[in-house]
């Protein structure tokens, strides 16, 4: 193939609006565009050619480490100021023998990657995320007025942010962050794995720690991490026994923490979380949860009608489950199966489910009832909501008169 440049690959991220970038042995490059991958028209790619461009943004010191485990995680930077000068001919500053990317830079025209390469099959695979260098605000990314309230009236407890691989919630989560960093006077401590999200100090003070350059472990980094003096924590994901108990105890403790973890539903979170603890604590677990716990916000990502949305191609459907007195009791006794009810018949607090979500997305016209319907978790109660909408045959959504 020719020869093509990683940084020539991320800088066309941006020029189509893309999510993800995925190298892989024997296929060309591919963009991931409003949800859908869209294969380059370009040649299939080798494993000397996916190892060449992957080693062009591999930070120095981590080569060692990817080809001993066959996975990295790391964070990589573009300078597309400087990438565009280059392109017209303008000499640009001297690479730092990295490829031209600059692992250090962060700031006004900087794009930001979240990068994984794994080995596959004797090849260098990799997946690439690009992350905006803006902060989006709640009503960018469509988010209820809930969220804004929890940041920036939660002062201590646990708030997770869960869903599926991909759906968006490190932006969410950098996006409440983002909130207490302006309107509160606050010491920020976050772990992430990798950095996403750079943070600017405006009302609070920021330590943002990358596991693996910072420190060598979330295990590590949690163990002080209240000798730090924070009131705010951002642990990147609760992963396992230690992370979710570090979380916990922080919470009890006084402290605001953050955090994200996989699970499909707030319902869900719960049994997660007890699964990384042995039978004889589980009962310790759900009592230090249902004191500790302010909220549970899951989402999932829909394909929008772009004429709703400004040209977005995705919006989130989401779930909100706050912890009143009554949630504390059923989630303190394992009641978890009627926590659905509640949150279905709590509105008024803020707490909304992902069929109450859909209904409204349709309702705005920012997902079609095809869409909706293919992603309810209950069908009929979506149709009963939405009596007297009905889908236009070309453009969306719309609310029947009379």
């Amino acid at each position: 193939m020719p020869k093509l440049s990683i940084k020539q690959l991320l800088f066309n991220m941006s020029q189509y609006e893309a999510s993800d970038l995925h190298l892989k042995v024997g296929m060309p490059p591919i963009f991931r565009i409003d949800g859908d991958l869209k294969m380059l028209n370009l040649p299939p790619l080798t494993a000397e050619d996916t190892d060449r461009l992957m080693s062009e943004i591999i930070p120095k010191g981590l080569r060692e480490r990817y080809d001993k485990s066959g996975d990295l995680d790391f964070s990589a930077f573009l300078d597309t100021k400087s990438f565009e000068d280059e392109q017209r001919g303008v000499k640009a500053p001297e690479s730092d023998g990295a490829g031209g990317m600059q692992p250090a830079v962060r700031g006004e025209g900087v794009d930001r990657y979240r990068c994984n390469i794994f080995r596959a099959e004797g090849g260098m695979h990799g997946a690439i995320r690009r992350i905006k260098p803006e902060i989006p605000t709640f009503d960018a990314l469509n988010l209820p007025p809930i969220y804004a309230k929890l940041a920036e009236e939660t002062h201590e407890g646990l708030v997770l942010v869960v869903g599926v691989t991909g759906c968006g919630k490190s932006t969410t989560l950098a996006c409440l962050l983002e909130r207490v960093n302006e309107t509160r006077a606050c010491n920020i401590v976050t772990i992430e794995d990798p950095v996403e999200y750079h943070f600017h100090p405006r009302k609070s003070i920021i330590s943002q720690r990358e596991v693996g350059l910072d420190v060598g472990s979330y295990r590590d980094a949690l163990r002080y991490i209240v000798r730090q003096d924070p009131d705010v924590i951002f642990i990147g994901e609760l992963r396992d026994h230690d992370t979710v108990l570090a979380a916990i105890q922080a919470a009890e403790t006084g402290h605001l923490v953050f955090g994200s973890l996989h699970t499909a539903d707030t319902m869900q979170a719960f049994s997660r979380i007890i699964e990384f603890f042995p039978q004889a604590e589980h009962n310790f677990v759900r009592s230090a949860l249902s004191g500790s716990l302010r909220a549970v916000c899951a989402q999932r990502l829909m394909p929008a009608n772009k004429d709703a949305t400004k040209g977005v191609g995705v919006v989130p459907a989401t779930e909100v489950l706050l912890n009143n007195a009554v949630v504390r009791e059923k989630i303190r006794d394992g009641e978890d199966e009627d926590l659905p009810a509640i949150v279905q018949n709590s509105r008024e607090e803020g707490m909304r489910s992902f069929t109450q979500s859909l209904g409204e997305l349709v309702e705005k016209e920012m997902i079609t009832l095809a869409t909706a319907m293919e992603f309810a978790p209950n069908r009929e109660a979506l149709q009963s909501m939405l009596k007297g909408v009905h889908v236009r045959a070309d453009t969306g959504v719309g609310r029947i008169k009379g």
